[in-house]
């Protein structure tokens, strides 16, 4: 299997852009260019119920006008059981316009639990199909496991950070795929970094930032607050050369940024800002980097080297802990996942544990102005029931439309913290939700009409997870 081709839909995308490759030739292009969104791709979980069958990819029907709106009309189940699929991502993407015949077309499925990786072929986008399978051996041989965020550097091939080593345990590191999609060996040099979790690159800048959860030995049983306090969990942000694979600087967060889960950088490939959820804080940071300590790279073009600079970062939101019966300390808001609007005007995420989704005017990106928020689900929101159907859990994964007028989000976070905090969700599955969003006014409005029901499946409640564009999208597009 060859990723470079000039079938299917690919060939749809250059015609929008007039570039060779996948995508859009600048991230305005992909507010103007692109059509709405008819097609979701979502991940739907049994790991961890009481269903026995495997996790699965649904295809969502997004088109206001099919008939069929707001149903899954396809599912493609994975070939073995107990997966626990959790994030995954594309071939290819925007950073890749230039290259002639890849196309965006493969999605990189990972299992977080089992570390097998399949590879769907989403060239009928209404019925993709299962074309290569990894399995869990290949991806030991490099003393890796627990695979999370799949990213497409420039020029075909994929590369994931994973969270453990064979055994489970620190440290963590990175794989890469060749463009034929097949293992191609360890990135990074073993001992770089201890934990792992998220990243994001801005090639032009020659730098990578990832983040930090914990060891999969850890995690995966579900939350302990001992582990937190044996230093377990993660609190740092690591800056890495992007060419030489190399740690140049970490920066810890400290006890206010405990948990740095999504990290992401503004979709203009000139910007050296971004932002990271410190979860467990409940903190939203801004990283910088500071411009006084890299005056020696200023007047440098994208082909040159850089002179790096210092990267720093401040909390510029912090979400309080509201107090509740039953529980010994304040519920922490647990801010689990963040995106940035195409044109790096809104920042939006989700509140997991209050129920609240957000968004917030980053047009100064040192000081983010609260915008307009949804109070929904989880243990404080004041929507408890969206057509009829009851909510079990808060908003967790959050996906925009590329024109950034519409949010979707899914409530599912990982099965055994599910389990532990909205046990119900196993008995009556997740939805899909989703808010009309006004960018000129900053305002968010639920969209009372709109319902994916993962409870209502023939084998019995699934649990839902991230969700992904067909012609990209705001948390995984990289431009350079």
């Amino acid at each position: 299997m060859s990723s470079h081709t000039s079938e299917g839909h690919g060939g749809l995308e250059h015609e929008h852009h007039g570039v060779e490759g996948p995508g859009y030739a600048t991230p305005q292009a992909a507010i103007e260019e692109s059509e709405r969104e008819t097609v979701a791709y979502v991940i739907g979980l049994y790991t961890g119920t009481d269903v026995d069958a495997p996790d699965f990819l649904a295809v969502v029907d997004v088109d206001p006008d099919s008939g069929t709106y707001g149903e899954i009309t396809d599912r493609i189940e994975m070939p073995t059981k107990g997966d626990e699929l959790h994030h995954f991502g594309w071939n290819a993407c925007s950073s890749s316009c230039h290259i002639e015949g890849l196309e965006r077309r493969y999605l990189v499925i990972p299992g977080n639990r089992s570390s097998r990786i399949t590879v769907v072929d989403t060239e009928n986008r209404a019925h993709p199909e299962i074309v290569r399978v990894i399995e869990p051996e290949e991806v030991f041989e490099y003393d890796l496991s627990a695979p999370h965020t799949v990213h497409c550097p420039a020029g075909g091939g994929v590369m994931i950070s994973m969270l453990g080593n064979a055994d489970g345990e620190l440290p963590g590191g990175f794989l890469e795929l060749n463009e034929d999609l097949e293992v191609e060996g360890r990135w990074d040099l073993p001992g770089e970094i201890e934990m792992n979790y998220d990243f994001w690159y801005q090639p032009r800048h020659n730098v990578m930032i990832s983040s930090e959860w914990a060891a999969p030995e850890t995690y995966q049983p579900g939350f302990d607050m001992e582990d937190v306090e044996a230093d377990k969990y993660g609190h740092r942000l690591h800056f890495w050369n992007w060419g030489d694979k190399t740690v140049e600087q970490t920066v810890d967060l400290g006890e206010e940024g405990l948990v740095p889960l999504e990290v992401r950088f503004l979709h203009s490939p000139e910007a050296t800002h971004g932002y990271v959820n410190a979860a467990l804080s409940s903190n939203i940071f801004h990283f910088f980097e500071d411009r006084e300590a890299r005056s020696a790279s200023e007047g440098a073009s994208g082909d040159e080297p850089r002179a790096d600079g210092e990267w720093r970062a401040e909390k510029v939101i912090d979400f309080e802990g509201r107090d509740l019966e039953g529980w010994d300390m304040p519920v922490p808001a647990l801010p689990t996942d963040i995106l940035i609007s195409m044109d790096d005007r809104y920042l939006f995420g989700a509140n997991w544990l209050h129920g609240e989704v957000w968004m917030y005017d980053i047009s100064d990106p040192a000081n983010p102005r609260h915008a307009d928020s949804v109070s929904i689900g989880g243990y404080f929101g004041d929507v408890r029931e969206v057509k009829g159907r009851e909510l079990a859990a808060g908003p967790q994964m959050v996906q925009l439309s590329l024109d950034g007028e519409r949010l979707y989000w899914t409530t599912s976070l990982y099965s055994t913290w599910d389990d532990q905090f909205f046990p119900e969700e196993k008995e009556r599955g997740s939805v899909m939700l989703k808010a009309d969003v006004d960018p000129r006014r900053g305002t968010l409005t639920l969209d009372e009409d709109f319902l994916v029901d993962f409870g209502t499946l023939p084998e019995g409640p699934a649990r839902a997870h991230e969700i992904r564009w067909p012609d990209g999208d705001c948390t995984s597009d990289v431009w350079q």
